[in-house]
């Protein structure tokens, strides 16, 4: 795990972990309780937990975006979108964050 916190990638698989754990709690557990158990606390929890990490990814993920040339219309609209669908982060990662983050050690150990 200290491994990924070396690269900006890395950072990003953390962040996308997080922020899709937090996506996905809310909408299937949180929500749920809030509306049909009448039970809106965990929501007023996790709400703004989410909303922090997803504004987080977004950054990040425009911020990695940049730093490895990525162009945005083959592989940055496809991890900004995976936030906002459940399980999107999970599969970016395991499809696409993985090969970048190989590339980019690649490219460190060229250098």
């Amino acid at each position: 795990m200290f491994q990924l916190l070396k690269t900006p990638i890395g950072r990003l698989r953390i962040i996308g972990f997080f922020e899709g754990i937090s996506l996905i709690v809310l909408m299937f557990i949180a929500v749920p309780l809030k509306y049909w158990g009448g039970q809106p606390a965990l929501v007023k929890m996790i709400g703004p937990v989410h909303g922090l990490l997803f504004v987080l990814f977004v950054l990040t993920t425009l911020s990695v975006g940049v730093t490895c040339r990525w162009k945005f219309s083959e592989t940055s609209w496809k991890v900004l979108l995976a936030c906002i669908i459940p399980f999107g982060t999970f599969y970016v990662d395991k499809h696409i964050l993985v090969r970048e983050q190989a590339a980019w050690k690649n490219r460190e150990n060229d250098a």
